[in-house]
């Protein structure tokens, strides 16, 4: 395979990046269906209780499972975007960020042999776990809490407000199901909810997310931080936000301002890309100004 002149590779890469756009946009429009579904089931579900007295309770545990099995899907949908989501966040920190980056910050050529990687061998870049506990923290968890306090209220009130809490257990009964059972297992499936929720929030593997000084994690290769802590480094923004104002303060003074030159780049000198190795090989991106 012939080398690539700089031009050909930043074409493509160009065209790539708005590829993988493409997907990550059409993942998270999946991921706005299933939600929508619970939504709108919830909805339902609640407007047929409480319309009538006579209308039966257990419709809102039935509805919570079928919740649970949204979010499953969702969760499963959540995988698939971060696939696409992590290439275009490697794309944006490895390539753009070092094309916009000063010229006394090291660059770093780690990100080409790991995009390069995922491209042969694709593989989920978060766990089932981490992916369950993101969603039901964003959008579940306050779906399954209004489905709970809906069904208590339900049983207190239909037909007639409850007396006791004997009364209440009493009319949670479903068949041949007691009412104790019946609040036993919504207790408990709530609080195992509740407990998930809060037992995967240190799972942050998500480079999809906007998180702290994330570090990917593309196993088996190394962390790379180095461009992420160029891309998030807030001293050097402070200092460049500082230059701004005052170029803009200077030209409102003297009441002349310098036209923009679009061609010109932050470090004066244009920084082109070649590939040096064939893509089946171990790909490294050269840097010459």
């Amino acid at each position: 395979m012939r080398r690539m002149a700089p031009s050909e590779f930043n074409t493509a890469m160009i065209h790539f990046y708005r590829g993988e756009v493409q997907r990550s946009n059409t993942w998270r429009n999946r991921l706005d269906t299933t939600t929508n579904w619970a939504v709108l089931t919830a909805g339902a579900t609640l407007s047929f209780v409480f319309s009538s007295p006579s209308n039966p309770h257990f419709v809102i545990p039935i509805n919570s499972i079928l919740v649970a099995i949204f979010l499953l899907m969702e969760a499963r949908r959540y995988r698939y975007y971060e696939i696409w989501s992590s290439r275009v966040r490697v794309i944006e920190t490895g390539y753009f960020a070092q094309l916009l980056a000063p010229e006394s910050v090291p660059l770093d050529e780690a990100w080409a042999k790991h995009l390069a990687s995922d491209l042969i061998t694709p593989h989920f870049t978060i766990t089932e776990w981490e992916a369950v506990g993101r969603r039901l923290r964003r959008n579940y968890l306050w779906i399954f809490a209004l489905l709970a306090l809906s069904w208590n209220l339900k049983v207190y009130l239909h037909p007639l407000p409850a007396r006791d809490f004997n009364a209440f257990i009493d009319r949670a009964t479903v068949g041949l199901v007691p009412g104790w059972l019946v609040f036993a297992v919504g207790v408990v499936f709530n609080a195992a909810i509740a407990i998930f929720a809060i037992g995967t929030l240190r799972l942050r593997e998500a480079t999809g997310e906007v998180l702290p000084k994330h570090q990917f994690s593309l196993r088996p290769l190394r962390r790379m931080t180095g461009w992420t802590r160029v891309a998030t480094g807030s001293r050097r923004t402070t200092v460049r936000a500082k230059r701004a104002r005052q170029r803009v303060r200077s030209g409102a003074a003297t009441g002349e301002f310098r036209k923009i030159d679009i061609s010109e780049t932050p470090d004066k000198d244009s920084r082109r890309f070649d590939i040096s190795e064939t893509p089946d090989r171990d790909a490294t991106v050269k840097v010459s100004g």
